[in-house]
């Protein structure tokens, strides 16, 4: 059984390859068309193409615009002919987008997972990603074993769009520890302790988490090599603000730690993975970023 895939960013190439590792035939297709090379795999000229070869495809893009570009846009999946195929969306999605695209997909007679993936590089590469799946539950089911190949916990919620919601929760969490870590760190270096006792002192006591566990030897070696990007993480805090507001509630922390992450991508570091927020200080203090 072939499969489709879209997007080669930094955890959409780790998922395809290892998937490729666990036996799936992939056809990929991805914007910048020498990433896609780099698999080895058939490379699709565009989505609508994609699609006419196989019966379900992952899709895993920066943003919902991006998502909506590849499946509704010129040459996107829905021009290929989307009938009885089912669209897996692993983009971390506004949840609006994620229940209007189930709809819209559902009157044309294809199926739609909400399918956010929580993890990064390291997680997929070892098949431990943590995947929540909304829309149909026979899909859900069908497209299971597949789930299985690059992820350690599967959750199925419900209706498309809750999914999404829980994504944006976790990464509220995400985003605000990896915050207040790096502040730790970086108030830490400005009162003269050594980067190294730092965090043996935090994963000690109170920082001790997976989080530090994954980043400890980026941070150590002051390797911002993007798993996960300060773009990304402000994006999707972003979107979680608008949830927030469209459920009346109100968060003391969410803007002052996206804010924080702005403050990174206005600076330069959008493109860096978001541990790099622990040289935040270090920047604004000599404003030389050139080392970063």
């Amino acid at each position: 059984m072939r499969v489709g895939f879209i997007g080669l960013g930094s955890l959409g190439k780790a998922i395809s390859g290892r998937l490729l590792s666990q036996g799936v035939d992939l056809i990929v297709w991805n914007r910048s068309k020498e990433k896609a090379l780099e698999l080895g795999v058939p490379v699709a000229d565009s989505p609508a193409e994609l699609i006419r070869e196989v019966d379900r495809v992952f899709v895993i893009v920066f943003d919902s615009q991006a998502s909506e570009e590849v499946i509704f846009g010129k040459d996107g999946l829905v021009e290929g002919g989307i009938e009885g195929k089912t669209i897996i969306d692993m983009t971390t999605n506004h949840y609006a987008y994620a229940s209007q695209a189930y709809e819209e997909i559902k009157k044309l007679g294809g199926y739609y997972l909400d399918a956010p993936v929580l993890g990064s590089v390291l997680p997929a590469q070892k098949g431990e990603l943590t995947i929540l799946v909304g829309g149909e539950r026979e899909k859900f089911e069908e497209n299971k074993p597949l789930f299985e190949k690059f992820c350690k916990n599967i959750f199925y919620v419900g209706k498309a769009g809750d999914a999404t919601k829980l994504k944006l929760i976790n990464n509220i969490v995400l985003g605000g520890f990896m915050q207040v870590l790096s502040e730790a760190i970086a108030i830490g270096e400005l009162a003269g302790f050594g980067r190294d006792l730092l965090i043996q002192v935090l994963e000690s006591g109170a920082g001790k988490s997976y989080l530090l566990d994954v980043k400890k030897k980026k941070l150590l070696d002051r390797d911002y090599s993007v798993h996960f990007s300060v773009d990304l993480i402000h994006k999707d805090l972003h979107y979680a603000e608008d949830m927030i507001k469209d459920l009346g509630a109100f968060s003391f922390s969410l803007q002052n730690v996206k804010n924080a992450y702005g403050l990174a991508r206005y600076v330069g570091l959008g493109g860096k993975d978001f541990s790099v927020l622990t040289e935040l200080y270090r920047l604004i203090t000599t404003q030389n970023p050139s080392d970063i």
